[in-house]
């Protein structure tokens, strides 16, 4: 598989490497464990709803520290040595609609949707 299509939220962390969110545009505070909690709550969430993908979206419009909150997190097209190592292992290994466990990049901590190509 060249490409891959997902949707992330990013909560960043005073470790990321950029600690201001795109979203709020202010620094970020929180702890890197509370950055972890607060990710850990919108995944139960989001997969206990009965339409995780629209749940997902709406969550990371609220919530993600990305510019892609924008998109509901919709990142794109991307082919391998586009993002983040972690990152990008971690896309490559879901199917189409999964939701990935946490991901710890140098950005901040994520979760990530696989999403179909089209």
């Amino acid at each position: 598989m060249a490409e891959v299509r997902a949707a992330h939220l990013l909560v960043k962390h005073t470790e990321s490497r950029n600690p201001i969110s795109r979203r709020t545009k202010e620094r970020i505070t929180r702890s890197k464990d509370e950055a972890t909690t607060i990710l850990k709550k919108l995944r139960a969430d989001i997969v206990a709803s009965p339409d995780p993908q629209r749940a997902f979206a709406d969550a990371a419009s609220r919530s993600s520290d990305c510019s892609s909150y924008r998109a509901g997190g919709d990142l794109g097209k991307f082919g391998r040595g586009a993002m983040q190592k972690p990152f990008e292992d971690a896309t490559f290994a879901l199917r189409e609609g999964e939701i990935s466990d946490i991901v710890d990049t140098d950005s901040g901590v994520h979760i990530i949707l696989r999403l179909p190509l089209n």
